[in-house]
């Protein structure tokens, strides 16, 4: 079946409105396409033999909200997706949508009224079958982990970093990944919480700083001096050795401390006060960097830049991609950053994902961006050649 053929629902009590997308949708291709006015109405259709595949669901309905709706969807047992369409403002869509993602249902995005064509195609053609999603999400066990660690299945790949003022590729961030016999190339995202989980994040940790402290002794080697980050679990930090572990890795590979930045995400950084804090003081009286990853997304952002000596802050993307149309966003990019100077820290953006990104970051001077509209990780060797490729797209970057 291809997707046209995906059985979809119309929800909005305006009459109006739910022909006007059901006949978008139709004239995009789509041939399975319902409507209705209430939410009572949808939990009758999701309980048929045929439920729908995807919902186009409004927030502002009378009787049953679509907030109201979404709760008993995962009562009832939905499995598809959902597209929120309201005239609501854009902070309250963006909770809402957050708020679906919270009940473990696939939030597609959310579309403003009124709804354009372009928009609503581009929304739905994020949409993927349940099973293929169910295939993606296959778990692994400690043990599969364990395997990967002790039989060299994990690989670095590198995402280059620049300088946002002269385009200069300032350095790398290592970003693990797991080469699974049958699997094919398994993301981070599937197996890291596991590993952190089982007690076995600090063997992957040092496998995978090992690793990329070898590249860049290769890098040295070439004549290339990059800043390579490794994201560091603070699962890691609970182990007083480890930072006699990474001043011996980088003495082993002749490394310099200040080369060698390490990452750590906010919102794992203070489970354990005493042991975080002496390990990452000490790595940074050995000169080594450290960088708060992720900014402004856990709950103690302000409290961990007063207790680590940081000296660098990465804003997440989620405050930078799509900014300039999105004023909280931007509100977030910009204090994010105006504090980063405010502390004589080195301020890198992340998720810059299109040209609009990269023009917020040159207009407000921020110090490195990094994001797939930069290089997508790569292999070490590609990363050459793609320097290459990048210095010939730089000229009509900086004008």
């Amino acid at each position: 079946m291809s997707n046209s053929g995906i059985r979809i629902l119309v929800v909005d009590d305006e009459t109006f409105m739910h022909k006007l997308l059901a006949h978008m949708l139709v004239k995009l291709g789509y041939t399975a396409v319902s409507a209705c006015e209430s939410g009572a109405l949808v939990l009758d259709i999701v309980d048929g033999p045929k439920p729908p595949e995807l919902i186009l669901l409004a927030l502002n309905m009378p009787d049953m909200d679509g907030i109201e709706l979404v709760r008993k969807l995962v009562d009832h047992g939905y499995t598809g997706s959902v597209i929120l369409v309201s005239g609501a403002e854009e902070r309250v869509l963006q909770t809402a949508v957050y708020l679906v993602q919270a009940h473990h249902i696939t939030v597609l995005g959310h579309l403003r009224k009124p709804v354009s064509i372009a928009d609503l195609e581009e929304m739905t053609g994020r949409w993927r079958p349940a099973d293929e999603a169910e295939r993606e999400a296959t778990s692994y066990t400690a043990h599969d982990v364990r395997w990967a660690i002790d039989n060299g299945e994990l690989v670095n790949y590198y995402q280059p970093k620049v300088n946002v003022a002269t385009g200069a590729v300032s350095g790398v961030e290592t970003l693990v990944r797991w080469q699974h016999q049958e699997d094919g190339l398994v993301f981070p995202d599937r197996f890291i919480s596991l590993a952190e989980e089982t007690g076995l994040i600090d063997d992957l940790t040092r496998v995978v700083l090992s690793s990329a402290m070898k590249q860049t002794r290769e890098w040295n080697d070439a004549g290339l001096r990059l800043k390579v980050a490794v994201n560091l679990s603070m699962s890691s930090c609970s182990s007083v050795t480890f930072a006699d572990f990474v001043t011996d890795v980088i003495a082993l590979e002749g490394v310099e401390p200040e080369d060698v930045v390490l990452e750590v995400t906010e919102s794992r950084l203070m489970l354990d006060q005493r042991a975080p804090l002496e390990i990452l003081t000490r790595l940074r009286l050995k000169h080594f960097r450290l960088s708060i990853d992720d900014f402004g997304t856990g709950n103690s952002s302000l409290t961990q830049l007063l207790k680590i000596p940081f000296d660098e802050l990465k804003i997440d993307r989620s405050f930078v991609h799509g900014a300039t149309h999105d004023s909280t966003a931007l509100a977030m990019y910009s204090a994010s950053l105006n504090l980063g100077r405010e502390l004589g820290m080195e301020v890198v953006a992340e998720g810059v994902e299109d040209l609009e990104d990269w023009d917020l970051l040159r207009r407000t001077h921020c110090d490195v961006a990094q994001g797939y509209f930069i290089a997508r990780p790569m292999p070490a060797e590609d990363l050459i050649g793609w320097i290459t490729q990048w210095e010939e797209r730089l000229p009509q970057l900086l004008t």
